[in-house]
């Protein structure tokens, strides 16, 4: 490099090796500018000002000595000082004046850039530390970044305040946090060509998912304009997952798409004013629609795939939608710093043991329970009102926040996404966040005792008062596995990612219920036949609910494929058994626009529920969506672990007709492994074992209602609760014959009812017997599994 450049480093140039030189920002991007572009990444061209430069402006101003005098003794405990010594160190930097050569420098690289975009080239001015974006911290938001600079004066001044921005208080705090020197950091600058995503979307995307640590997946939000507001948690964006084996292997599907609100972008100013960017509210449309098609979805996600191989590490990236040329741009990439650093093998568990009405709701951030006082902060000026362990409350949280954030018990905002600045921080603090709540500042009143609950999904929750949590830490390591299967019942996929770190054999009961009632709240009748809802109030709310779908019954298959995506892949390769909908007549006319096409029954338990329904007219075009969701989750997200299984199924014949309906729908059973279990839950199923195994791949024995037509209980009604008991010695005689007649069969086993979560002699009687599998509710898992290895020790003797 000749003398006359020393102080400017192309990308091209650069490499992971020069974070000492430009810092973890600019090395970074240099690198995946130098060798991903022939994979297809996309990064914008720039240069990067060395922290030699840095620090030559500041020898020239013979700035150290008054700098060692604001910084040496600082107390990050008092805030006051700090934040005074701060300015006089900012506008100490600001004051010293750019050495001529490294002015000249710093412009004839802009001129070069200009030459290559060959338009009225505006650029980014970003900072970039040389202890930044490290993968034990993240150094997020310490530091300043100026957009949309035009012309080299403005980029001068834009360089020099980035230069400064290395002393902001929270800059300051952070590193009195994290133990590094003040001085052994230096501040390179990255300059680099501005993406137009002004004109489209920008966002921020992780090869994890950030809340669980769940590696398998891709996860991408994103909002109209530039992505500032995105990162510092001013918009709620829109959220989507890619699973990546199965993407690797070819299928291109988006797993899981959420909406997000997105009412305000930002965009360049129109020159009335000093600053160059500004905020503008979103249009009704804008809000609607998703801010990138499924298309850009899957290639971001093949960008991150890219990224990670090449990093070999989990990877936090920032991404931009260029609106002049329709490409997508990836303009950061640092190592994820939170989860991929969790080191041992030990499951902590929180449980909300009371339950109560929420007062607001949001974005979980974490899988933690905390219990504080509410301290809603409307201002940073209120900031020193803030106690140790008090519920922090605020609109929106900045860099300069996060002082009081490391004492809080927990966080909860108004706006943000699950990738924004609260919650990256609230993460790296290991402190439960609920956020993007809209209204929290105005529901939750200062001074109030609140309960923050991550711990229930990916909803968080705030409920007023205490209310009482267990936590459990249990050390997997050493757990050994039985030989009786352990699987799962689940009905909730926002669970799933975190609950896959649970030992297991994978998911024996996936209710399609659950998704149904929370994600579509429609009956699919009625989404198909709208005509036939006679109330103009439910035919405006299913009207509502599929806006922005070119078919009501588009909407009905995305969703229940999306949450029944979710938990397959969670637990992919291992089997996850979905159970098609075994709603109750009386349950599916709770549904929205449910009750004109369900009639009232005597005695639902007993009625039109299960495999009756399926080829009826009443219902065999509902059917025929959930079999076009179960189609789309095997064929295009490529989720082949998925079983099927045939609740409620009577007689012979009626399982012959549904089996015959779902090939003539794409479901044939053996076509591309497809199996096809039956629940073995009506003493007929277990009469004419023999002739269900002719249809069938495995029986799943659903304890409830087997118990219930055993001993002739409706369980459903109190007054003869008592004589429901699934230990009597008939039940358990009617499960072993079950069992013995799989076996006979060739044909799997297992269990998926209450009585093995409920009774602990039950799940011994299975393991007794030689039941293949056994489905448990999540929080019994672990003890279960104690369990059942002492049984098996004591079996072998």
């Amino acid at each position: 490099m000749s003398t006359h450049n020393q102080y400017i480093r192309w990308f091209a140039e650069l490499t992971i090796n020069d974070i000492p030189l430009v810092g973890g920002k600019n090395a970074s991007l240099g690198e995946m500018y130098r060798e991903l572009a022939t994979e297809g990444v996309m990064v914008p061209n720039g240069f990067a000002i060395t922290a030699e430069a840095y620090r030559y402006m500041l020898d020239q101003a013979d700035a150290w000595p008054h700098l060692h005098a604001l910084l040496d003794d600082v107390d990050a405990d008092d805030v006051a000082d700090l934040a005074h010594r701060a300015q006089q160190a900012r506008d100490l930097v600001y004051a010293a004046p750019l050495p001529a050569d490294l002015q000249q420098q710093i412009l004839d690289a802009f001129g070069q850039l200009q030459q290559q975009y060959q338009d009225d080239l505006t650029v980014a001015v970003r900072s970039s530390a040389t202890a930044e974006d490290l993968p034990t911290a993240s150094f997020a938001g310490q530091q300043d970044t100026y957009l949309n600079i035009r012309g080299g004066q403005a980029l001068l001044d834009a360089c020099k305040r980035c230069f400064a921005s290395l002393f902001t208080d929270r800059a300051i705090h952070y590193r009195l946090d994290q133990g590094f020197d003040h001085f052994k950091i230096g501040l390179s600058i990255g300059v680099m060509k501005m993406v137009r995503s002004d004109l489209a979307a920008s966002g921020v995307m992780f090869s994890l998912d950030t809340e669980s640590g769940f590696s398998d997946a891709v996860f991408i939000t994103g909002a109209y304009g530039l992505g500032e507001n995105v990162v510092q948690g001013a918009v709620d964006p829109d959220e989507f997952y890619v699973h990546k084996p199965t993407f690797a292997q070819g299928y291109r599907a988006v797993l899981r798409r959420t909406l997000g609100a997105k009412k305000i972008k930002m965009i360049y100013s129109d020159g009335r004013t000093r600053e160059p960017i500004r905020n503008v509210a979103t249009s009704n449309h804008e809000r609607r629609q998703f801010c990138i098609a499924d298309a850009e979805v899957l290639r971001l996600a093949d960008y991150a795939l890219k990224i990670e191989r090449h990093y070999g590490r989990p990877m936090d990236m920032e991404w931009a939608k260029d609106g002049l040329d329709g490409k997508l741009y990836i303009v950061q990439a640092r190592p994820e710093t939170v989860a991929s650093q969790k080191v041992g093998n030990v499951l902590e568990q929180y449980q909300l043991k009371q339950s109560g009405d929420a007062i607001v709701k949001g974005h979980a951030v974490g899988s933690k329970i905390a219990v504080g006082q509410a301290r809603v902060i409307d201002n940073v000026a209120k900031l020193g009102s803030f106690k140790p362990g008090e519920v922090l409350v605020a609109d929106m949280t900045t860099p300069d926040w996060e002082p009081v954030m490391k004492t809080a018990a927990a966080i909860v905002t108004n706006r943000g996404g699950r990738t924004c600045h609260a919650a990256i921080i609230a993460r790296e603090l290991g402190v439960p966040a609920v956020i993007g709540c809209e209204n929290a500042t105005a529901a939750i009143a200062s001074g109030s005792l609140v309960t923050v609950s991550c711990a229930e999904g990916d909803v968080g929750k705030v409920y007023a008062g205490r209310l009482e949590f267990d936590v459990t830490q249990t050390d997997l390591s050493q757990l050994q596995r039985p030989k009786t299967k352990i699987m799962l019942n689940l009905g909730n996929p926002e669970l799933a990612f975190k609950l896959s770190f649970l030992p297991n054999d994978g998911v024996g009961l996936a209710r399609m219920e659950f998704i149904i009632t929370e994600y579509i709240k429609a009956h699919p009748m009625a989404l198909i036949h709208p005509e036939k809802v006679a109330d103009a109030g439910e035919l405006e709310q299913l009207k509502q609910l599929t806006e922005g779908y070119a078919q009501p019954e588009e909407f009905f298959i995305q969703r229940l494929a999306e949450g029944v995506g979710t938990i397959a892949a969670a637990f992919y390769p291992k089997p996850v058994v979905v159970r098609m909908s075994d709603f109750k007549t009386n349950e599916y006319a709770t549904l929205l626009g449910g009750r004109w096409f369900e009639r009232d029954e005597a005695n639902p338990m007993i009625g039109f529920r299960g495999a009756s329904r399926y080829v009826h007219p009443a219902y065999a075009e509902g059917f025929a969506l959930e079999c076009a969701a179960m189609k789309r989750v095997r064929e295009q997200m490529g989720l082949k672990n998925v079983v099927l299984m045939i609740p409620f199924c009577r007689r012979i014949d009626e399982a012959e007709r549904v089996l015959a309906y779902m090939a003539e729908l794409g479901l044939k059973r053996g076509d591309d492994g497809l199996e096809i279990y039956v629940m073995c839950e009506i003493p007929n199923n277990v009469i004419l074992i023999d002739e269900f195994a002719k249809l069938f791949d495995g029986f799943s024995i659903g304890s409830n209602d087997l118990t219930q037509l055993t001993l002739g209980v409706d369980r459903d009604s109190e007054i003869v609760a008592n004589d429901f008991d699934e230990r009597d010695a008939g039940v358990k005689t009617m499960i072993r014959l079950a069992v013995e007649g799989a076996r006979r069969n060739g044909r799997h086993s297992g269990l998926c009812g209450q009585a093995p979560s409920d009774y602990p002699e039950m799940a011994e009687y299975l393991v007794e017997i030689g039941i293949d599998s056994m489905s448990l509710n999540p929080d019994t898992v672990l003890q279960t599994t104690q369990r059942l290895l002492d049984l098996e020790r004591r079996l072998r003797r």
